[in-house]
């Protein structure tokens, strides 16, 4: 697993984050602000009191919370073969 060291909300619904492996830039959330559970961002002051859950998620409440790896994917472009190529499936020959 990736390891988020460092979440900051910003302007716009989008967000400021670092993994240990040096990793850094923004997300823009933005798409998904004012739907399902997300309305809870239409408060700025909510938006703005992320932070990193125990389980290393990206967090905003007990019922809000986003997957810091998919993040990771999105800030950097890569697969997910490409972030966790262990996780492949070793072909099979029947």
């Amino acid at each position: 697993m990736l390891e988020l060291v460092e979440v900051h909300a910003l302007p716009g619904y989008a967000l400021h984050l670092r993994y240990a492996d040096g990793v850094a830039g923004e997300v823009d959330l933005s798409h998904l602000a004012g739907k399902g559970v997300f309305r809870l961002w239409n408060d700025p002051e909510a938006f703005s009191r992320v932070s990193i859950g125990s389980g290393g998620e990206v967090r905003w409440s007990d019922d809000v919370d986003l997957c810091a790896d998919s993040l990771y994917m999105q800030l950097t472009g890569k697969t997910a073969d490409e972030v966790f190529p262990s996780l492949r499936q070793a072909p099979t020959h029947a």
